[in-house]
């Protein structure tokens, strides 16, 4: 399984990279009408990287908390702390940028960044486990929605995954929203 992933990467970041440069469409826009459903429930989104999709506009957007995502340290699930645009910044691991400070939050809502996904829900992630691990302990809270966001270039026929990957609920892409999980209360 470790091969077909690894293989599978490598074509999904030459085909986000493609993507990117042709520009995200209304993305963020679409993103941010879909999270205004959500009302003031807290949030928490990602510092883009590279070439990942941005949904920097949809989060400064939300009317609720908004959290980034900050790694403790390998095979860890990741903890969220409070961002506001304007928000001091330093960088993490993996030279994600996260703030200097602020309240820890737990989200009901997760944007999750990604290589590819598939039409089931599946994505395929930088291989971390970061997000599995967290939204494995989320959803054993409660329920939490599962939003990924991304360029529709990097939808695949099917994702290679294992028993600790979790599906998305969502996928928001610049052509719309698909929904992936049924009896979920989604907006």
């Amino acid at each position: 399984m470790t091969d077909r992933k690894a293989a599978a990467r490598t074509e999904a970041f030459a085909a986000r990279k493609a993507a990117c440069a042709a520009g995200q469409g209304q993305a963020a826009e679409i993103l941010a009408d879909f999270l205004a459903a959500s009302g003031g429930q807290t949030l928490a989104g990602y510092m883009p990287m590279r070439t990942e999709i941005n949904p920097l506009v949809a989060m400064a957007a939300h009317p609720g908390p908004v959290g980034v995502p900050v790694i403790l340290g390998p095979g860890q699930p990741l903890k969220f702390r409070e961002w506001s645009p304007g928000s001091a910044m330093v960088e993490g691991a993996f030279k994600a940028l996260i703030p200097v400070e602020g309240a820890w939050v737990e989200p009901d809502v997760l944007i999750v960044p990604l290589l590819a996904f598939d039409a089931r829900g599946y994505r395929l992630g930088y291989g971390g486990g970061f997000y599995d691990r967290t939204l494995e302990g989320l959803r054993a809270k409660g329920q939490v929605l599962a939003v990924g966001f991304a360029f529709s270039a990097q939808e695949v026929g099917e994702v290679p995954i294992d028993a600790t990957d979790q599906r998305l609920d969502v996928m928001v892409t610049e052509l719309g929203v698909r929904r992936f999980r049924c009896g979920l209360s989604l907006p």
